[in-house]
């Protein structure tokens, strides 16, 4: 892909630009120094772990900062025009029309109270580019531009009324309304499904190159960046590292830092053996059936879960990883079958069930940002489980809190009387697993627990993870949409599509040698470290149609 696009004139120019934050010490550093150049139908790939300062840089060069942050010093120039020093109105009338913003949530980011093309055609319309017949008319070009099933149609639709990958096609569309000349994309594909990822990579790469729009793409998945960027920018607490060409940085990557995101990559598990299946499980599901309403959502799901091991639940958005987390945990009642917690039977609603039940079957959440109370110290976030299900209070439960923290490896010192909101999502996460922890189960579900984090940060969950799975011999449930990170944490997998298992068993067996075709698109659709995979894939699959 790399060359692919004719590097035109100069359209972005950063010039020693720093950023700052307003904090309790007054103004703290977010970027530093950074320089940059971006040229008209150029890619450029920005990646670092969490706070690094991508997405803040990516915003400025709309012009813009969030609340409470401010431009230090340095310049950024769009087209010959002065961002920094320009008036605001000048800045309006330049995002949506010249430069878009596709957010990492499409569905945060569209109003639920209007059809998808009405807020498609509303910046065209203001910003005096197109008529609304123009508008419309054009929005269902772009919509069949980026695969939308039933173009025609499918604009006329509330927001819930399509899926995740759908909306974030939708949501780039409407940014090409204007026909910009520069893109932001920020993390648009974190949330997605692998197969749905793909598509829509696809679909945004091509409407790029299409009209030879610029673009700077954000993201923590280096396969990802390695699609779509003709270079590649890695930035770290704020100071660029280094940049090159993409096939370069993939290749030699200069700096230790690079290399270790680059190594990062290949997260194995320990050679080790997996704890044998012991006679009876600890979680056990027989022709489990559920509903939302009138709508069937798993059909006959069966599988075992065994002390000591984790089995991986993966599948497409929509395929019923998460039902069946909600039908284990007790939050939505099977309409048949059996779910049995060390050879007796589970009540069917967690209301029912005993204090013990409710005890050993606890779960970890995908978002940490809403699981956990912001107005709560980290010492009433852990401490309540304790108390609740233990019965510890005072000095006792107090030392159980320190020793939990220190499991997690955050210092009980430093953070037991922090808040939520005062952590990284990386403290935050290991802070649901204290939670979870508190209770001492012996059955662990973790619902996506490292799909928003960075890949260095994802990786120290997934090592403490296994530490403490080993240390006390539990039972995890791991739903995700990573494949890597089902290769890198489980001993048995479940394939999951249409609320139905198409394939179950260990993991090395099913990876290497997949039997459903299903699974084989799903492993065919893991991006690979190499700019020309994606484009190798789509033309197989025009072959294997032919």
């Amino acid at each position: 892909m790399e060359g692919s696009r004719k590097a035109d004139s100069l359209l972005l120019t950063i010039r020693d630009l720093s950023i700052e934050g307003r904090s309790a010490n007054g103004w703290t550093r977010l970027v530093d120094g950074i320089d940059l150049d971006l040229h008209r139908g150029q890619v450029l790939g920005l990646i670092g772990e969490s706070g690094a300062g991508k997405s803040t840089l990516g915003l400025t060069s709309m012009g813009y900062t969030r609340d409470g942050c401010r431009i230090a010093s340095g310049s950024v120039r769009f087209d010959g025009i002065d961002l920094v020093a320009c008036g605001e109105r000048v800045r309006q009338d330049l995002r949506g029309k010249r430069i878009a913003y596709v957010a990492q949530s499409a569905a945060a980011s569209f109003n639920p109270a209007y059809r998808l093309i009405r807020q498609h055609c509303e910046v065209p319309v203001v910003k005096k580019v197109m008529t609304p017949d123009q508008a419309q008319a054009d929005a269902i070009d772009l919509y069949t531009k980026m695969r939308l099933p039933v173009p025609n149609e499918i604009g006329f639709r509330y927001p819930h009324q399509v899926s995740g990958g759908q909306l974030q096609r939708a949501m780039t569309a409407m940014a090409m309304a204007c026909r910009p000349d520069l893109i932001i994309f920020d993390e648009p594909t974190t949330a997605l499904d692998v197969t749905t990822q793909v598509e829509v990579l696809a679909a945004i790469r091509n409407i790029v190159e299409q009209f030879g729009t610029a673009a700077i793409y954000i993201s923590h998945d280096l396969a990802v960046v390695a699609q779509m960027a003709d270079r590649i920018m890695v930035l770290k607490n704020g100071h660029m590292v280094e940049q090159a060409e993409t096939r370069t940085m993939l290749a030699a990557p200069r700096e230790n830092y690079t290399k270790s995101l680059w190594a990062v990559r290949s997260l194995a598990r320990e050679a080790q053996a997996p704890a044998e299946p012991s006679a009876t499980p600890v979680i056990s599901l027989t022709g489990v059936d559920a509903a939302y309403g009138s709508a069937r959502v798993l059909h006959d799901v069966s599988f075992d879960i065994h002390r000591g091991r984790t089995v991986a639940v993966v599948g497409e958005s929509g395929s019923g990883k998460s039902t069946v987390a909600r039908v284990i945990s007790g939050l939505l009642k099977p309409s048949r079958g059996e779910i049995r917690f060390e050879g007796h039977t589970l009540k069917a609603d967690y209301l029912a069930r005993g204090r013990d039940d409710l005890r050993h079957v606890q779960m970890i959440y995908q978002m940490p940002d809403t699981a956990l109370n912001p107005r709560q110290t980290i010492r009433d976030i852990i401490g309540r489980p304790i108390e609740f299900y233990l019965g510890l209070k005072g000095r006792a439960k107090e030392e159980r809190i320190c020793a939990l923290l220190d499991q997690i490896e955050l210092d009980p010192k430093i953070y037991i009387d922090r808040r939520p909101t005062e952590l990284s999502g990386g403290q935050k996460q290991r802070i649901g697993i204290a939670r979870a922890l508190a209770a001492e189960p012996k059955f662990i579900i973790c619902d996506e627990v490292t799909s928003a984090l960075d890949q260095l940060v994802a990786a120290g969950i997934l090592k403490l993870l296994e530490r403490i799975q080993k240390d006390f011999e539990l039972a995890l449930m791991f739903i995700t949409h990573d494949l890597a990170t089902v290769k890198a944490i489980a001993d048995d997998v479940v394939v999951m599509q249409h609320g139905r298992i198409v394939e179950k068993g260990l993991v090395e067996p099913i990876f290497s040698n997949p039997t459903d075709a299903y699974t084989k698109r799903l492993l065919q659709s893991v991006p690979e470290m190499d700019p020309e995979w994606l484009d190798r894939l789509f033309a197989g699959r025009r072959e294997g149609d032919r």
